[in-house]
């Protein structure tokens, strides 16, 4: 353990006996009355004891702190006198400072201040001067001023100066253990000093705090002391060196404390550099230097504490005015003598070059204070003086002193020196390293970004070592090189891993800017060896720990991964996205997590931007789903892109429907029908502007699109052979996509309500040009702007109003065509079919036209059938319910498949019956030899569909009873009735299906038959009556007999199958 500035030991013991014999060669004279003259021949014990110690401790730092702890001890024997004898049995105990003040003869200020100059030890003098308190501090730096003053040597002259600019770059909070332990000693003793001649410490003011000291009082009242001393020594100032030294210190005095100086802006790192590297520069050639033999990172740091002056104090006005009064004087008496010496010499010492630099700086803050401040004509006229002196001055300094080179090798020595020290401007100096080209890849370059790879965990500094690092890599590619490029890369990467999710994104954005979406692939192949097996290894985990809890190690792997190529990064999660079961929400929610990935590429066109994760999903996905579950997938995958839980949407509608629908709204793509489902989610979603999105996306021209699509369908079942055409399925998306669209485009989309009304007319005249039922369901986009335009014939049967709707004459609509324009307008709408009913004009009391229109509405019924899709099916079905209600469509049922007159209540099922019928009267007209040739073969399987689904919904009607039975005989009536209506059903499609054409299939028949005997099953189970198993065996006699007629092997053979079961 070290013994500390007053432990007594070995070492004690040696500067005791040095003191010792220094006191017997001045004898008689005391140690305490030392003179400066009789410092020749008493000093050297003192020093030989103190170069003794230091030979005990070879590291350098040891040595200097046993030198500072020397002067510690002879300072505090000066300040504090010897305790009386009556408080030594209480010392000897409790002062830390007694056993080694005892042991130290008395001394004064001379052997202070020679000591101290001797040792060269103005840095620890001006740390144990600052430790002191305030007043005396000032009290012993004014003793020092005057016994400088006082047979002036050169050598008392250079201490004087040394202390001066220490003090200038002294900063609080320096203070080491030992003058901080010196501090707490005097301040321990009560702030006194025993001075000498009676001087005794300025009294403190009033309110002063006791000992503890303001930091920027402390040393403002230092200031005025400097240039007092400075006043009573100049004229002793003989050496061109000194008087250069003397006035870079006034200048930077008067330049940095006071207010001079203006607000406080650092100059710019580059000229920090530079200067700092300057000086090391001046300090390795100036062999007169203290620091010439100094290792490059002493000079490093002592050169950067020069350039960082704490301004904490301030001289007054007063005190500038004085002061700058004081330097004028001195550039008179010794500027001539200072010009001849300077321009005389080949180069600068570093004295000069500092009073060249600080005139300058004081120069133009001088300018500048006087056109700021509000002076007095005296103080303008000192100002402007000084001003002009120190113009003249620099003018006539020769250019080749000012503009000194430096060697490029020393300036990045210097910087990565300062980096690795940690010194005051290090994290700027980051930004200059990264930013040299020419020094990058040097191996002292290499190795400074290793060792302090953590100053380097910044997104700017890691894009510049990247855009570094790809352009070495472009121009070396030798084994030693690429070994380079595996050091830098791999700490980039060890940066990188270290951000926030924040920066990563700011990185990553940088690397897409620059180098577009293959990033680092293309430019560094040192860093994409083995990134496929990376890639692969990364989302096998992924995939396999897929939770909240791994999201967020998740997505610092995909991040890493995307840095270097993000392309390839994005397309595996689309593909992964698209086939792992249920991976598709947890994959998007790490691509949101990276919002950096919105990236808009150019490729070569700036006014057409596309989104990389867009075009990843092209090229990795599109046209490649193989599946509904795929397809599924990758629909909700898009969706939650788009509207994520957490973090920011990757992709916008309006480019989604730009990337995957606007270049797939054509009959032959084979994306058709997922295009519309896209368009149709996109739409559903809120807008996020006041200006909706769809307003980008050209809406008139893609509601034409969709029109056109849909005047396709009526040509749909005579395409040519192997055109691609979407599926009467995929009308009914169609319809629900343009019902959304006809929403969402309002004038509110359009910039100006005259663009709004040239577009309608143009989508008018355009859509003119199709069938006449598409402009109808543009009726909410159109609004008053244009009437509904049917078919004349329609206005025979219908009284329709001439404001809202206008006829025009179609060649496919001749007399009696009317009820198949009002069965075609029922299809495009439920309220236009409310219309429809609600205008239809029909005498009911007039049988000849009742039994006319019923015939009609059959064959209308007929004509539209195979063009219709599910929902206008369901439509049409609704209206025929209606008519059925109303009784104004007459449907008689036969009894053609009855055996015995059923005694049953069979009111309540009558509109069911009536509609089985009817699609059985249809399907005999549609399959009689007049209709025999008119549907292709092709068209049959989708009319059956459309009857399959009509009996489904009407045998679910069944299942649920229109009322309850409140008797038990009613309850057994109840399931007789709905069985009835069972056996009905199948017989009349069992008949549908022995009309078919050859070659039709029959599967949904199948299905649907086997569907009805079950549910007669259940219905003829629940019947209790005694007869119910002898009508069981009669229904299933009649049924087999009506099956056994069936030609369809496929149909027969199951449905007699399942008949032999019943009731078994």
């Amino acid at each position: 353990m070290e013994p500390g500035p007053w432990g007594v030991g070995e070492e004690t013991a040696i500067l005791h006996g040095g003191f010792l014999l220094a006191a017997r060669r001045t004898q008689p004279r005391p140690l305490r009355e030392l003179r400066k003259a009789d410092w020749a021949r008493a000093g050297p014990p003192v020093t030989d004891a103190l170069r003794e110690i230091g030979a005990r401790c070879p590291e350098p730092p040891r040595r200097a702190r046993r030198n500072e702890e020397a002067v510690a001890v002879v300072w505090a024997k000066v300040l504090l006198p010897d305790p009386p004898a009556a408080s030594l049995e209480r010392d000897w105990r409790e002062d830390g400072f007694f056993s080694v003040g005892a042991m130290i003869p008395d001394l004064n200020r001379t052997v202070l201040f020679e000591l101290a100059k001797a040792l060269g030890a103005a840095r620890p003098f001006v740390r144990l001067l600052r430790a002191l308190p305030r007043d005396v501090c000032r009290a012993e730096l004014r003793h020092l001023a005057e016994y400088v003053a006082d047979e002036t040597a050169p050598a008392d002259v250079g201490f004087f100066l040394d202390v001066w600019w220490e003090l200038m770059k002294h900063k609080e909070g320096q203070e080491d253990a030992t003058a901080s332990a010196f501090g707490s000693l005097i301040r321990q003793h009560g702030c006194e000093s025993s001075l000498e001649d009676g001087v005794q410490p300025p009294k403190r003011f009033k309110g002063d705090p006791g000992c503890v000291d303001d930091p920027a009082a402390a040393a403002t009242t230092l200031l005025p002391v400097l240039m007092e001393g400075l006043k009573q020594t100049y004229g002793s100032v003989t050496l061109p060196r000194h008087k250069c030294y003397a006035l870079a210190n006034l200048v930077e005095l008067l330049s940095v404390f006071s207010e001079l100086e203006p607000e406080h802006k650092p100059v710019p790192v580059s000229e920090y550099l530079h200067r700092v590297s300057s000086v090391v520069s001046l300090w390795t050639s100036d062999t007169q230097s203290e620091f010439h033999h100094a290792g490059l990172d002493e000079k490093v740091m002592e050169a950067e504490r020069s350039m960082s002056l704490s301004s904490l104090a301030k001289l007054s006005r007063e005190e500038l005015l004085v002061g700058l009064g004081f330097l004028c004087s001195l550039l008179r008496a010794w500027g001539e003598e200072l010009l001849s010496t300077l321009n005389s010499s080949e180069e600068l010492c570093y004295e000069s070059y500092r009073l060249l630099d600080t005139l300058t700086t004081l120069g133009k803050n001088l300018v500048c204070f006087s056109e700021t401040r509000d002076l007095g004509e005296d103080e303008a006229h000192v100002v402007l003086e000084l001003a002009q002196i120190t113009k003249d001055f620099l003018k006539e300094i020769s250019t080749s002193l000012k503009s000194r080179p430096l060697d490029t090798s020393l300036v990045s020595s210097v910087a990565m020196r300062i980096i690795e020290q940690r010194l005051d401007r290090h994290v700027e100096m980051c930004s200059v390293f990264v930013s040299e080209t020419s020094w990058a890849f040097s191996k002292d370059w290499v190795n400074c970004l290793v060792k302090n790879k953590a100053l380097f965990q910044k997104p700017e500094l890691l894009l510049k070592l990247l855009e570094v690092l790809v352009d070495f890599a472009t121009s070396h590619q030798d084994k030693e090189a690429r070994e380079l490029q595996l050091q830098v890369s791999k700490t980039i990467m060890d940066c990188y891993t270290e951000l926030s999710l924040t920066d990563k994104n700011t990185v990553i954005s940088g690397v897409l800017e620059s180098w577009g979406g293959p990033g680092l692939s293309q430019s560094l192949q040192v860093v994409m060896e083995g990134f496929q097996e990376d890639l692969n290894v990364a989302f096998n985990q992924i995939t396999k720990s897929v939770s909240d809890e791994g999201l967020t190690r998740a997505v610092a792997s995909v991040a890493r991964l995307t840095l270097l190529h993000p392309e390839a990064t994005v397309k595996q999660v689309c593909n992964l996205a698209v086939v792992n079961v249920g991976a598709h929400q947890f994959l998007a929610q790490i691509l949101c997590s990276l919002p950096a990935l919105s990236f808009l590429e150019t490729h070569g066109d700036p006014g057409r931007p596309r989104s990389l994760v867009l075009r990843c999903l092209e090229e990795a996905v599109w046209g490649r789903l193989s599946t509904a579950r795929e397809e599924e997938q990758f629909l909700e995958f898009l969706d939650f892109l788009m509207q994520p839980s957490s973090g920011v949407p990757l992709v916008s509608p309006a480019d989604v429907t730009k990337a995957f629908v606007l270049p797939c709204l054509k009959s032959d793509s084979a994306q058709i029908e997922l295009s519309l489902r896209i368009l149709s989610k996109v739409l559903g979603m809120q807008s996020s502007s006041e200006e909706h999105w769809i307003k980008s996306c050209h809406p008139f021209p893609l509601i034409l699109s969709l029109c056109k699509l849909l005047d396709g369908y009526t040509k749909y079942w005579h395409q040519p052979e192997g055109q691609l055409f979407p599926s009467l399925e995929t009308k009914d998306l169609i319809l629900n996509v343009l019902c959304q669209l006809c929403e969402v485009v309002r004038p509110e989309t359009s910039p100006s309500p005259e663009l709004w009304v040239q577009s309608l007319a143009w989508l008018h005249r355009k859509v003119a040009a199709l069938d006449w039922t598409v402009g109808l369901r543009l009726k909410k986009l159109y609004g008053d702007h244009f009437k509904n335009e049917v078919p004349v014939t329609l206005f025979e049967i219908c009284s329709l109003p001439e404001e809202e709707w206008t006829s025009q004459r179609l060649a496919a609509y001749g007399p009696g065509s009317g009820l198949l324009a009002w069965m075609e307008c029922c299809c495009v709408s439920a309220v236009l079919s409310h219309t429809m009913l609600t205008l239809l004009t029909l005498d009911v009391g007039n049988p000849e036209e009742v039994n006319l229109f019923s015939k009609g509405f059959l064959v209308a019924l007929v004509q539209v059938l195979p063009w219709c899709s599910h929902s206008e099916w369901k439509r049409l079905v609704c209206v025929v319910e209606e008519l059925l209600q109303r009784q104004v469509l007459h449907v008689p049922y036969t009894l053609e498949y009855v055996q015995h007159m059923p005694l049953l209540n069979l009111r309540p099922f009558a509109r069911c019956l009536q509609l089985s019928v009817l699609f059985l009267r249809g399907f005999q007209l549609l399959c009689g030899s007049s209709c025999s040739s008119w549907l292709p073969p092709q068209a049959w399987l989708h009319v059956v569909q459309l009857y399959c689904s009509s009996l489904t919904d009407l045998l679910g009607s069944l299942k649920s009873p229109s009322r309850s039975p409140s008797q038990p005989t009613e309850a057994v009536a109840s399931t007789q009735e709905p069985s009835f209506v069972c056996i009905q059903m199948l017989c009349h499609l069992l008949h549908v299906a022995a009309m078919l054409p050859a070659g039709a299939r029959s599967d949904p028949l199948l299905v649907l038959a086997l569907e009805i005997l079950s549910q007669y099953e259940a219905f003829s189970s629940a019947d209790t009556a005694p007869s119910a198993a002898l009508r069981r065996a009669n229904d299933r006699h009649f049924l087999e007999s009506i099956t056994d007629n069936v030609g369809d092997q496929a149909l027969r053979g199951p449905l007699l199958q399942k008949l032999s079961k019943l009731g078994a």
